[in-house]
Protein backbone atom coordinates (compact mmCIF):
# COMPACT_ATOMS: atom_id res chain seq x y z
CA UNK A 1 0.00 0.00 0.00
CA UNK A 2 1.16 3.11 -1.08
CA UNK A 3 1.20 6.08 1.85
CA UNK A 4 2.82 9.02 0.10
CA UNK A 5 -0.82 10.48 -0.63
CA UNK A 6 -1.54 9.68 3.44
CA UNK A 7 1.07 10.96 3.89
CA UNK A 8 0.98 14.27 1.93
CA UNK A 9 -2.68 15.19 3.17
CA UNK A 10 -1.31 14.67 6.74
CA UNK A 11 1.58 17.74 5.81
CA UNK A 12 -0.88 19.54 4.66
CA UNK A 13 -2.59 19.53 7.32
CA UNK A 14 -0.03 20.10 9.54
CA UNK A 15 0.95 22.93 7.65
CA UNK A 16 -2.55 24.82 7.24
CA UNK A 17 -3.72 24.27 11.19
CA UNK A 18 -0.41 25.68 12.55
CA UNK A 19 -1.69 29.33 12.70
CA UNK A 20 -5.01 28.20 13.67
CA UNK A 21 -3.36 26.48 16.41
CA UNK A 22 -1.53 29.25 17.56
CA UNK A 23 -4.58 32.17 17.03
CA UNK A 24 -6.88 29.22 19.42
CA UNK A 25 -4.09 29.46 21.93
CA UNK A 26 -4.08 33.11 22.35
CA UNK A 27 -8.35 33.38 22.62
CA UNK A 28 -7.22 30.99 25.15
CA UNK A 29 -5.10 32.76 27.13
CA UNK A 30 -7.63 35.80 26.96
CA UNK A 31 -10.92 34.18 27.71
CA UNK A 32 -8.35 32.58 30.81
CA UNK A 33 -7.81 36.41 31.70
CA UNK A 34 -11.39 37.45 30.99
CA UNK A 35 -11.60 38.95 28.25
CA UNK A 36 -13.80 37.77 25.34
CA UNK A 37 -12.08 38.63 21.89
CA UNK A 38 -14.30 38.10 18.77
CA UNK A 39 -11.73 40.26 16.65
CA UNK A 40 -9.09 37.28 16.13
CA UNK A 41 -9.76 36.66 12.50
CA UNK A 42 -9.26 40.50 12.13
CA UNK A 43 -6.38 40.27 13.29
CA UNK A 44 -4.69 37.51 11.57
CA UNK A 45 -6.02 38.80 8.23
CA UNK A 46 -4.74 42.42 8.98
CA UNK A 47 -1.21 40.33 9.72
CA UNK A 48 -1.72 38.49 6.99
CA UNK A 49 -2.12 41.24 4.56
CA UNK A 50 0.80 43.09 5.89
CA UNK A 51 3.74 39.98 6.01
CA UNK A 52 2.61 39.81 2.26
CA UNK A 53 2.64 43.23 1.27
CA UNK A 54 6.12 43.56 2.80
CA UNK A 55 6.86 40.14 1.06
CA UNK A 56 5.90 41.39 -2.26
CA UNK A 57 7.26 44.42 -1.79
CA UNK A 58 10.98 42.47 -1.85
CA UNK A 59 12.04 43.06 1.58
CA UNK A 60 13.64 40.07 3.58
CA UNK A 61 11.36 37.47 4.90
CA UNK A 62 12.38 38.05 8.64
CA UNK A 63 10.79 41.81 7.70
CA UNK A 64 7.21 40.23 6.47
CA UNK A 65 6.97 37.96 9.75
CA UNK A 66 7.94 41.26 12.20
CA UNK A 67 5.46 43.19 9.47
CA UNK A 68 2.77 41.25 10.06
CA UNK A 69 3.70 40.85 13.40
CA UNK A 70 3.72 44.20 14.55
CA UNK A 71 0.06 44.92 12.44
CA UNK A 72 -1.65 42.48 14.19
CA UNK A 73 0.13 43.57 17.76
CA UNK A 74 -1.11 47.16 16.85
CA UNK A 75 -4.85 46.15 16.83
CA UNK A 76 -5.01 44.08 19.43
CA UNK A 77 -3.40 46.66 21.29
CA UNK A 78 -6.52 49.12 19.91
CA UNK A 79 -8.86 46.31 21.22
CA UNK A 80 -7.09 46.43 24.34
CA UNK A 81 -7.72 50.04 24.94
CA UNK A 82 -11.03 49.80 24.21
CA UNK A 83 -12.05 47.42 26.35
CA UNK A 84 -9.66 47.67 29.47
CA UNK A 85 -9.48 51.13 29.16
CA UNK A 86 -12.76 53.14 27.87
CA UNK A 87 -14.69 49.86 28.97
CA UNK A 88 -16.13 49.70 25.15
CA UNK A 89 -18.16 46.53 24.96
CA UNK A 90 -16.32 43.46 24.15
CA UNK A 91 -18.42 41.40 22.13
CA UNK A 92 -19.27 44.57 19.63
CA UNK A 93 -15.80 45.96 19.91
CA UNK A 94 -14.44 42.60 18.64
CA UNK A 95 -17.21 42.34 15.63
CA UNK A 96 -16.03 45.46 14.95
CA UNK A 97 -12.72 44.39 14.88
CA UNK A 98 -13.38 41.44 12.66
CA UNK A 99 -15.24 43.60 10.14
CA UNK A 100 -12.41 46.26 10.02
CA UNK A 101 -9.85 43.55 9.71
CA UNK A 102 -11.81 42.18 6.98
CA UNK A 103 -12.59 45.15 4.97
CA UNK A 104 -9.30 46.54 5.22
CA UNK A 105 -7.27 43.65 3.80
CA UNK A 106 -10.38 43.48 0.87
CA UNK A 107 -9.73 47.64 0.19
CA UNK A 108 -5.65 46.92 0.63
CA UNK A 109 -5.51 43.37 -1.11
CA UNK A 110 -7.11 44.20 -4.30
CA UNK A 111 -4.00 45.79 -5.50
CA UNK A 112 -1.67 42.51 -4.60
CA UNK A 113 -4.57 40.23 -6.96
CA UNK A 114 -2.82 37.69 -8.84
CA UNK A 115 0.83 39.14 -8.06
CA UNK A 116 1.46 35.66 -5.66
Amino acid sequence: MDYSLLSSILHAILVASTPLVFAGLGALIQERAGVLNLGIEGLMIVGALAGFATALAGYPLLFSVIAAALAGASLAAIFALLVLRLYANPVATGLALTLFGLGLSALAGSQYVGQA
